[in-house]
């Protein structure tokens, strides 16, 4: 707890796992999309192209605070965007800022066997794009509804929320035949809090505080390839002439352009 709080006040990144099987055999990595794969919130993004940026964003921030209930905040900032062109969210989708180090983590994940998905929140529109660059096995998200190109204001089936994310980890782990604690979990926002807490190892990635203080391991310093750190690759495992990356040359590394 000390180092805890250690951690809020100063650029250090303290985590702490059990040494046991499991610490050596993770199978899956699911992460969160806005803010965790990406450097955006998507949602905000397309508000700021309808002109009601301030808003969403204040509807966002106070969801991901968990201030109010995520199912309906969401459907609050999906009536705003109603009538939007969906040329807009091709440009958006054609830009999403990949966040540091996601390329590498994800394809050191694929060379080394493990599966990979997101549980969002946001949409299957920008979620597929991602899927498509990284060769990521699976996507859950929310799917937008268009009548003559146009957004609804709605979305179709019912909404990704945090119960819904922790709900599809279980059934992915046992689609794939593994344990609970086979899996991490990556998030930053309220709504990833029951996945964090599901998963073998919950990771905060540059979350707000309350997210921190449910999640097994914190990371607010360095980029999303932090995470090999824990699955003990370490920089000489990755570059060296005997590490992963002279060991699997032709497998698939993902790239950032989308």
């Amino acid at each position: 707890e000390d180092l805890f709080k250690i951690t809020l006040g100063d650029p250090i990144d303290v985590g702490f796992q059990d040494d046991d099987l499991f610490r050596r055999n993770r199978r899956m990595v699911l992460f969160d999309m806005d803010s965790t794969l990406i450097q955006c919130e998507v949602i905000d993004e397309l508000a700021k192209h309808a002109g009601v940026g301030p808003q969403v964003a204040a509807i966002t921030e106070s969801a991901m605070r968990g201030e109010i209930d995520f199912q309906e905040s969401f459907r609050q900032r999906m009536r705003l965007l109603k009538g939007m062109d969906e040329s807009v969210l091709q440009s958006i989708a054609d830009n999403l800022p990949v966040t540091e180090g996601a390329p590498r983590l994800i394809g050191t994940l694929k060379r080394l066997g493990y599966k990979t998905g997101i549980l969002s929140g946001g949409f299957t529109y920008f979620a597929h794009r991602l899927q498509k660059a990284f060769g990521i096995d699976y996507v859950y998200a929310n799917e937008l509804d268009f009548k003559d190109g146009k957004l609804t204001g709605e979305v179709k089936g019912d909404i990704v929320d945090g119960n819904r994310k922790a709900e599809l980890l279980k059934e992915l782990a046992d689609k794939e035949g593994i344990l609970l604690k086979q899996v991490i979990a990556v998030g930053d926002g309220a709504n990833d809090i029951p996945m964090l807490k599901l998963a073998g190892l919950g990771v905060a990635f540059h979350a707000k505080p309350r997210v921190k203080e449910q999640a097994q391991v914190g990371i607010s310093t360095v980029g999303l390839d932090g995470i090999l750190y824990l699955l003990g690759i370490c920089e000489t495992l990755w570059s060296s002439p005997e590490g992963i990356e002279h060991a699997f040359p032709q497998a698939p590394v993902g790239v950032a352009r989308l």
